[in-house]
């Protein structure tokens, strides 16, 4: 028996949940998302996922079609239907069903459904020994064209630099802005640490407000690790004491190495370390029990 699928207010089993060819989120990319995880029985972070999908939506003036508490309802039906309780959740918002242009006036409803199912990100081995990434000539979208803060539909952006990290055999790539200052991965955000300090890149710059990005930060306060939002250059990531990556499904991965330079002693850092220790407590206690 195969996965029961929220579509549109009701769940339908795997091989009928269809949406129509004319759906402006498959012509288009016109549309917003959230990943979500779910441990042990709780769904994290849950709803601050669900405040940057209707901030999304509303950037790009898509009205969703349920309400903030509804959504929620919904989120939670779907994985007990599936008996999950440790899942990756995928909650889309399309612009809906409309014509072969790019009009959204001749879309009239919205098209939602929820998929719930396990994701692997990167093999095991990489959170204890540390990944490769690289950097790549794709730019990340400008401010003033795509604002990365919208979890939109449209990643070809994030596809191309990552079809750039595949040609040169990586599972990664570090993503630049026009000025060439660091912004993001192609799924995740940043962190470099040097002299004890932790740098990410500010949104402003082009970098989506990650939900694990905003945890890190939390949990950095809590340990009084200094933190600084901050503009830095390739250089920076070069002489960094460390550096990880921080998302919803990567949660936060250690990288030993950028560009061929081997980060700090080539291994996790403890700061690295010790963030991903309390990131592990933290979703094994707290969310929204399922």
């Amino acid at each position: 028996m195969g996965l029961k699928i929220y579509l549109d207010g009701k769940l339908v089993n795997e091989d009928e949940a269809r949406i129509s060819v004319f759906d402006h989120g498959l012509l288009y990319g016109d549309g917003v998302f959230e990943g979500i995880r779910a441990y042990n029985g709780r769904v994290f972070k849950l709803d601050e996922h669900l405040h940057r999908l209707y901030d999304s939506a509303r950037a790009i003036m898509l009205k969703i079609p349920l309400d903030k508490k509804e959504t929620k309802k919904a989120v939670l039906m779907t994985l007990r239907a599936n008996g999950l309780s440790n899942a990756y959740i995928r909650l889309v918002v399309t612009r809906g069903k409309g014509d072969l242009g790019l009009d959204p006036k001749k879309c009239p409803k919205p098209t939602v459904f929820i998929i719930t199912h396990k994701i692997t990100l990167y093999p095991r081995e990489l959170y204890y020994k540390g990944m490769e990434v690289i950097t790549v000539p794709t730019i990340r979208n400008l401010v003033s064209a795509i604002d990365p803060q919208i979890k939109s539909l449209n990643y070809l952006n994030n596809i191309l630099a990552k079809i750039e990290a595949n040609l040169a055999g990586m599972q990664e790539a570090i993503m630049l802005n026009k000025d060439g200052y660091v912004v993001e991965c192609t799924g995740d955000n940043i962190f470099i640490v040097r002299d004890g300090v932790l740098f990410t890149p500010p949104t402003w710059l082009g970098v989506l407000s990650g939900i694990t990005r905003n945890t890190v930060l939390e949990l950095a306060i809590k340990l009084k690790i200094k933190t600084k939002e901050e503009v830095f250059t390739r250089y920076a990531l070069y002489t960094a004491d460390e550096c990880f990556l921080t998302g919803t499904a990567a949660e936060i991965i250690p990288v030993v190495k950028i560009d061929d330079r081997v980060i700090g002693e080539g291994m996790p850092g403890k700061i690295t370390l010790r963030l991903m220790k309390e990131f592990r407590v933290l979703t094994k206690k707290e969310g929204i029990p399922i």
